[in-house]
């Protein structure tokens, strides 16, 4: 079979983002990629089942050399400037290229590194939870609705990335503000396009690395350095290749990635636990879940729904159906994670289900290197959010979930809850206490 399993079909329009697993679960009935068409027009085949989706991720005859998809992007008509991320490095390479940045930044994600800023994510989100219940600071002090995208899922991945890079203290409110105004989280059209707001932050970062180069030891070994910002500098003074634009973009990307997902990843845990009580009472009383909770909220609401687009190198037959070369492809992540072939009952939550082999965070060369970290500030944040407010509630149960207008990631753009009566303060800080989970 040579031509495309379906004619071409829109999406990321409102109803498909308002229902998106209904459409995909369409997509997913017949075997082989379709071939799909994006508000703004530009068609691509889609994977959506699971087996295929890990073939495709595995599969070197999918390129994301930036070149090739420069190329694809303009034979389809398609302005690079509507690529966003796609050019940055790393997430948006092949080997060698893709190796060696990848082995560059890894030091960051080890075990121990993101064991040592365990004391520190918790420590912000016990910050941020102050701060909404300070008498004056927020309708939350009254009992009215706060909302965590806002007030807690949007900053705490910024504030962590801070700690990771070593942004100095003085210049964390910057960059929280930065990312305020360059990260779409109202989809409103006073926020900056894709290419503006990576410019901005290339000169953001740019002073940043000047400003911290004088002071870096580069006879120190990266994985010896208090920092990632200080690693990189060291290995660039060492000669490893990495210049300045590439170092530059490593920072950027890890904000844009590390931030933008790790955002929507919080969001849906909460969001999605508050439409699920049985779970939520389950994990209450069961702590030792928390993991496997995790886990199973990744599964049921990835906030990557789609992977960045990869570039067919030559023909390549998929399930029948044949990709030609020079074709643009994605994976649909959320619709893999749904399949029934994999996970039985996809569209059931269950805290409980043993692990399966859920895409949330890709497959194979390009699987992400901030898992880790991601799951620690998710973890923390349920622990910490449902211990210290027990009876938290959608403040308006009945309100339409609003997702972010952008197709390839799956995020809520606001979360109105109620906290519920104030916490207790915690002991030797004046703030509120960690509240014991309600009793079974």
């Amino acid at each position: 079979m040579t031509g495309p399993t379906t004619a071409p079909a829109g999406i990321d329009d409102p109803s498909f983002l308002a229902d998106q697993h209904r459409h995909y679960a369409r997509l997913r009935q017949s075997p082989g990629p379709r071939r799909v068409r994006n508000p703004q027009g530009l068609e691509y085949w889609l994977v959506t089942r699971h087996d295929e989706a890990r073939t495709v991720l595995l599969d070197t005859r999918f390129s994301k050399d930036p070149q090739r998809a420069s190329d694809a992007l303009s034979a389809a008509g398609y302005g690079v400037s509507g690529a966003g991320s796609f050019f940055l490095p790393l997430v948006n390479s092949d080997p060698p290229d893709h190796t060696r940045l990848r082995r560059l930044v890894a030091g960051a994600f080890t075990p121990r590194r993101v064991a040592a800023l365990a004391p520190a994510v918790e420590r912000l989100t016990h910050e941020l939870l102050d701060a909404m219940a300070e008498p004056d600071a927020s309708p939350a002090a009254e009992g009215g609705p706060v909302d965590l995208m806002t007030a807690l899922a949007f900053p705490l991945p910024v504030l962590v990335i801070s700690e990771l890079i070593g942004v100095p203290h003085g210049n964390r409110g910057a960059l929280l503000a930065w990312a305020s105004r360059m990260l779409t989280v109202t989809g409103s059209g006073a926020t900056p396009g894709p290419a503006e707001r990576t410019r901005r932050l290339h000169r953001w970062f740019a002073a940043l690395v000047a400003a911290k180069r004088p002071r870096v030891r580069t006879d120190v070994p990266a994985d010896e350095q208090p920092d990632l910002l200080s690693a990189l500098v060291a290995a660039q003074a060492r000669d490893q290749g990495l210049g300045d634009d590439e170092l530059i973009s490593l920072l950027v990307l890890l904000l844009l990635a590390g931030h933008e997902t790790t955002t929507g990843m919080v969001g849906n845990a909460v969001d999605t636990l508050l439409r699920h009580p049985d779970q939520l009472a389950l994990l209450r009383r069961r702590p030792e879940l928390t993991a496997s909770a995790v886990d199973e909220l990744l599964r049921y609401e990835t906030s990557l729904a789609r992977t960045t687009l990869r570039v067919a190198t030559q023909d390549v037959e998929l399930a029948g159906v044949v990709i030609p070369a020079g074709a643009i492809v994605s994976v649909a992540l959320a619709a893999a994670n749904r399949d029934p072939e994999v996970f039985p009952r996809p569209d059931r939550l269950d805290i409980t289900r043993a692990r399966g082999p859920h895409l949330a965070f890709g497959h194979g060369i390009h699987f992400c290197l901030g898992a880790p970290l991601a799951r620690l500030q998710t973890e923390t944040v349920l622990t910490t959010l449902f211990g210290r407010y027990p009876h938290l509630e959608h403040a308006d149960p009945d309100q339409p979930q609003a997702w972010r207008p952008i197709g390839d990631m799956r995020s809520l753009l606001t979360l109105p809850v109620r906290l519920g009566p104030r916490p207790p303060t915690r002991p030797g800080s004046g703030r509120p206490a960690a509240h014991p989970a309600d009793p079974a």
